[in-house]
């Protein structure tokens, strides 16, 4: 039978363990620096803009109309199908005044041609977006805050600190992504952010599970080899999870279309970061935050015997 990983690995992952914890401390301090410089290039959802909801009077191709709108410099615009081939929903920045938030509207009309319905032309306000801004900080909040009583009450605080650690890295990392490319970040791409953390407590916690496991098992183990001792338990399941998810991602990305592709490549971004964070964060971490030799006591497992 072919195996992409040996059922039994014994890789060294703690030996790197600081280093791989200073880089991800290098990352997530410049994200917040790039934040506060730099900035998001925010999408019409955030930073506000014109929705158009337009009939054409036969199907449109979207790449060749996406093309014929670029050249006139109108910013980034976002084009999405609805439902039937001849309906289009566009979404234009920004503009400077409100004539030359018209001059732009006429300008997309003449280049659409006549004969198009236009079934809806709607301005959305900034203040909207810092709105979708606000809900989206308290989705991130408020997610967290629910892992970490999950996490405390599933193992120990320790733990649950940990993954949070872990989710706040993978969150952060994405977003400097974005930052750092210049690619838009519309409402799409923090719903990407917020599955990222799914994914990623989710590994983090088959690890911890696995950890707890080899505390019952090894009671005289030293941690930092329990902890190797678990990640390569795990490896397998973790690395043909994450390559098939990517897989069916990089089938979006390159089918998909220039819709989906900034939602899409947060995702496979996030789950590279949060297989990464699983191994050499969050795990580590405990070593950290309280984790002891005798953790076999403290954690109530003292009348097992091995």
């Amino acid at each position: 039978m072919l195996k992409l990983i040996p059922d039994q690995t014994k890789f060294d992952f703690m030996r790197w363990h600081k280093l791989a914890i200073a880089i991800s401390a290098i990352g997530m301090i410049l994200t917040v620096v790039l934040l506060f410089t730099e900035g998001l290039n925010l999408g019409t959802d955030f930073a506000g803009g014109v929705l158009m909801e337009v009939q054409t009077p036969k199907a449109k191709n979207l790449s060749g109309l996406r093309a014929d709108l670029d050249t006139l410099d109108l910013g980034h615009i976002n084009l999405q199908q609805l439902g039937n081939e001849d309906q289009v929903l566009i979404r234009l920045g920004q503009q400077k005044g409100e004539d030359g938030l018209q001059r732009a509207i006429q300008a997309v009309k003449d280049k659409i041609g006549e004969g198009a319905e236009y079934r809806r032309v709607e301005f959305v306000g900034p203040q909207v977006g810092n709105e979708l801004i606000k809900k989206g900080i308290w989705a991130v909040i408020l997610s967290s805050v629910g892992i970490l009583g999950f996490v405390m009450f599933r193992f120990r605080w320790e733990f649950g600190l940990c993954s949070v650690i872990a989710l706040l890295h993978d969150a952060l990392l994405t977003i400097g992504l974005f930052t750092i490319t210049r690619a838009e970040f519309d409402l799409s791409t923090l719903a990407a952010v917020l599955m990222i953390g799914g994914y990623s407590i989710n590994d983090t916690v088959v690890v911890f599970d696995r950890v707890r496991e080899m505390m019952r098992k090894y009671r005289k183990m030293p941690l930092p080899e329990l902890f190797n001792l678990s990640i390569n338990a795990t490896l397998s399941r973790t690395v043909l999870t994450g390559g098939t998810a990517i897989l069916a991602l990089l089938a979006l990305w390159f089918l998909g279309g220039a819709v989906i592709r900034g939602f899409v490549g947060a995702l496979i971004w996030g789950i590279v970061v949060g297989t990464y964070s699983s191994v050499f964060v969050a795990t580590p971490m405990l070593l950290y935050l309280g984790l002891k030799e005798e953790h076999k006591q403290r954690l109530g497992l003292s009348d097992i015997k091995v």
